[in-house]
């Protein structure tokens, strides 16, 4: 069953990516015979976010994958029937033909789970739930392409139950870093300027400080660093179609990059990145995070002035304990 859904924008926001061009990307992905070939990081990442899901020790029964693709973190979730605790989960993605590409196909059928599963089409920045209603909200490698991430944190925050979590992983700013560097020094050689070629993303305080804006306890952040070998320069970009995560801008403009650009990019990341054998690396880091719904039962910090040993005093304090 897929629903669809359009709800009014909470406040506003700078629009930076184009929503509908991604939505298409994504949905003319999904229709490439080859599709699955691509998917090799998003389902490393998913496999990632749901080994942490593991180290939680409590149950969620009901769960939201926000911006779910063709259904990673349902996959994995699926090859050990209960992980989590889960026994419902909804699947919701943007991109319809993305979401439904796997739906009732044999290999979807062979996933043997007793976790109940239901896909919605909508939108990230418009979330169509009831207040209070899910134990957990997962998203992999989905919200680097929102627009308006506080509002959407604080939607999350809003359907999530009392002492519910919110775990995710996105992009971070590192990723890239070979392949925008290059584009950097082939503008400036062939434009004499920088054109936006690769879209900017999330950093680790930025991702700390959206968790506690919105309102979520006990926020944590961490890092992994993805390394990826590729035949060349074309390749990267080949993948990064493939995937999905190619340039969606909102300004039509900075999207174009004109032949002599492209040449001088991949004669750039060769030049400087390649390896002996003429494979290029390509770095993704991957920021993930989990944040609380507050909770009564939920450890909080001591209040301010309530210590009763200075720090100032260590020393003393040291110097007393090893004299004992």
């Amino acid at each position: 069953m897929v629903w669809s859904t359009t709800l009014a924008r909470r406040g506003f926001s700078m629009q930076v990516f184009n929503r509908a061009m991604k939505r298409t990307q994504k949905n003319n992905v999904a229709a490439l015979a080859d599709s699955k070939e691509f998917e090799y990081l998003r389902e490393e990442v998913a496999k990632r976010l749901v080994d942490r899901l593991q180290d939680i020790d409590r149950d969620f029964p009901s769960a939201l994958d926000l911006g779910a693709g063709s259904g990673h973190v349902f996959k994995s979730l699926a090859q050990d029937a209960g992980l989590g605790g889960i026994t419902h989960l909804v699947q919701m993605e943007a991109a319809e033909r993305l979401l439904l590409r796997d739906a009732d196909t044999d290999e979807d059928k062979q996933l043997v789970t007793n976790l109940a599963t239901q896909r919605i089409c909508g939108d990230e920045e418009f979330l169509p739930f009831p207040k209070h209603h899910f134990d957990v909200v997962l998203s992999s490698c989905s919200l680097h392409w929102v627009n308006d991430l506080p509002s959407t944190f604080s939607q999350v925050h809003d359907i999530l139950k009392p002492d519910g979590a919110f775990l995710g992983a996105v992009l971070g700013g590192d990723s890239l870093m070979e392949l925008r560097s290059a584009f950097i020094l082939a503008d400036q050689e062939r434009q004499g300027g920088i054109m936006p070629h690769i879209s900017p993303f999330l950093n680790v305080p930025d991702t700390g400080n959206l968790l506690q804006g919105a309102g979520f306890s006990l926020p944590t952040v961490d890092t992994d660093y993805i390394t990826v070998e590729y035949p060349n320069a074309f390749s990267v970009m080949e993948h990064l179609r493939g995937m999905g995560e190619n340039h969606a801008p909102f300004a039509p403009s900075s999207g174009h990059v004109s032949r002599d650009v492209l040449l001088a990019t991949a004669a750039i990341y060769q030049a400087m990145f390649g390896n002996e054998d003429g494979s290029v690396p390509v770095t993704f880091q991957v920021i993930y995070f989990i944040g609380w719904s507050p909770h009564q039962s939920q450890q909080k910090p001591k209040a301010r002035g309530s210590a009763t040993v200075s720090l100032k005093d260590l020393p003393t304090v040291h110097h007393s304990c090893q004299r004992k």
